[in-house]
């Protein structure tokens, strides 16, 4: 057991296990995969519902199984509620003037999720905890999702966007859903609309969103992933340069809200999460083996 993300460097930590257990954090390569292959490894249960840090179908090739979690998605959810009441209340403003002491209001009047139509965009198990609770705000519900598998009023993706005051991302990330709200499709959202991502960062062309915002077309956006948050998130970075550009470009705009991926981040998901990566390792060993 290392602290330390798998790499090449510690690979040797690995040998004479059939089965290891990875974060989410860092990107598995396809050299640490073909050198995990040589020293035995068959199994890796990565501690994240998402998989896209490592190439499946390369794992498979080199006689690796890759085998993901699920956990608590209330985690996800409660915290998916909490930025888009933030993001339509304006918290982010609000919190720096009362941080100067400035109590005044802002100009700028917050909104009711009840006045509200939202969009939540994949019905996994994450997305259909999401729509559970905004039931209880008596807000119009639009779902969209390739596969519809919960209770849940669907439209077409175009539609939800043309409809939503706000849109929340839940879909995995792959290549069809890469850039899923890019500059065309943000173009197409209801003007002042909000935009929440509790996905995967890369599902927004964050460059298209910063267009989008500065430009007033949206209204704002609560981020709890983003593109280049490896590196980052989850880093002391009081003392160093951030090397991200979008993520400075971001944090400057009044109306963006950026968490570093802590969406997940309960006592209750990091014990689902634990639990079920070991056993999944240890069906793995038992021959029942999924991935």
């Amino acid at each position: 057991m290392t602290d330390e993300p798998v790499s090449e460097a510690n690979v040797e930590l690995a040998a004479g296990n059939r089965c290891i257990s990875v974060g989410h954090k860092t990107r598995v390569t396809n050299d640490v995969l073909l050198a995990l292959s040589e020293a035995g490894v068959e199994y890796i249960s990565t501690r994240s519902v998402g998989f896209n840090h490592i190439d499946v179908e390369y794992a498979e090739r080199v006689g690796i199984v890759v085998g993901n979690v699920n956990y608590s998605p209330d985690s996800v959810g409660d915290y998916t509620l909490m930025l888009m009441l933030m993001a339509v209340r304006n918290a982010k403003a609000m919190i720096r003037r009362v941080d100067v002491h400035d109590y005044r209001l802002n100009d700028v009047r917050g909104r009711e999720l009840r006045d509200l139509t939202v969009g939540v965009v994949g019905t996994g198990r994450i997305g259909a905890a999401v729509l559970d609770r905004l039931r209880g705000f008596g807000c119009r519900v639009l779902a969209f999702d390739a596969i519809p598998a919960t209770d849940a009023n669907y439209v077409s993706l175009d539609e939800l966007l043309a409809e939503s005051d706000i849109v929340s991302l839940h879909t995995p990330l792959n290549e069809g859903t890469y850039h899923l709200l890019d500059a065309r499709r943000i173009e197409r959202m209801r003007d002042g609309a909000y935009v929440i991502n509790t996905g995967r960062g890369p599902l927004i062309d964050t460059e298209a969103l910063i267009a989008a915002l500065e430009s007033g077309k949206l209204g704002g956006a609560a981020l709890d992933v983003l593109e280049e948050e490896e590196g980052i998130f989850y880093a002391d970075c009081r003392n160093t340069t951030i090397k991200s550009s979008l993520l400075l470009r971001l944090q400057k705009l009044p109306n963006v809200l950026i968490s570093p991926h802590t969406a997940y981040y309960t006592d209750h998901a990091l014990s689902d999460t634990i639990e079920n990566s070991i056993a999944n390792c240890l069906e793995f060993e038992s021959g029942k083996r999924h991935g």
